[in-house]
């Protein structure tokens, strides 16, 4: 079994662009805060969005025209957990539940995981995914 690494803080840009009026810098997000940008991130990133790593991110984006059901949500639900299987290893994921919600024409996700390497409970993400043009 692999080793697991160890980490104690995390840290990201957040993407807002806007500066630290004290210090100037762009503000940061720190921990929790970044690891779930990083997660919304790679879940709503399109494979050959990124460049010099066509691969990165979830064809979830095609996925979200075909019809508003449990197939399709299941479909979404393997997709998340793969994508965040290859692209974080910061996470464990716990659980991911996507729901559909025939009125709004939309997909209800909730993601469970457990940070890597830092002492802290369970976190959950939870958004919904709808599709656009």
């Amino acid at each position: 079994m692999p080793a697991q690494r160890v980490s104690k803080k995390f840290k990201d840009l957040s993407m807002s662009f806007k500066f630290n009026p004290l210090s100037g810098d762009l503000i940061a997000l720190n921990n929790e805060n970044a690891i779930a940008r990083a997660v919304r991130n790679i879940v709503s990133t399109t494979p050959g969005e990124k460049f010099f790593d066509p691969d990165f991110g979830s064809s979830i984006g095609e996925i979200l025209f075909e019809n508003v059901d449990e197939i399709t949500a299941i479909s979404i639900q393997d997709e998340i957990r793969n994508c965040l299987n290859n692209y974080e290893p910061r996470v464990e994921i716990i659980e991911v539940n996507v729901k559909p919600n025939y009125d709004e024409n939309q997909f209800d996700v909730m993601i469970s995981y457990r940070i890597v390497g830092v002492d802290i409970p369970a976190s959950q993400l939870e958004f919904a995914l709808l599709p656009s043009r």
